[in-house]
């Protein structure tokens, strides 16, 4: 989570797994979290949906992406940068 003026914007950073719509990009963000009981720990991956006006990012890039007011069913973020 982001602080940019006064409000709390939400950015994560994941790899591009698909690039093939147009102005549209899926992210697959991964993070770890443990069993409340067992402490084991594992990892969650889940697909965003992201805005890419420019066409810039290519299939296997680190982006952070930002979320947004949604522009579609599933787009609800855009990328902000390639990392």
């Amino acid at each position: 989570m982001t602080i940019i003026g006064e409000k709390n914007i939400k950015e994560l950073i994941g790899e591009v797994v698909s690039d093939k719509m147009s102005k549209t990009c899926v992210v697959m963000v991964k993070s770890v979290k443990v069993h409340p009981i067992y402490k084991k720990r594992f990892v969650v991956k889940k697909k965003y949906y992201a805005h890419d006006e420019n066409l810039q990012v290519k299939l296997g890039d680190k982006v952070k992406i930002r979320s947004i007011s949604p522009l579609s069913k599933l787009k609800k973020w855009k990328v902000v940068e390639i990392v």
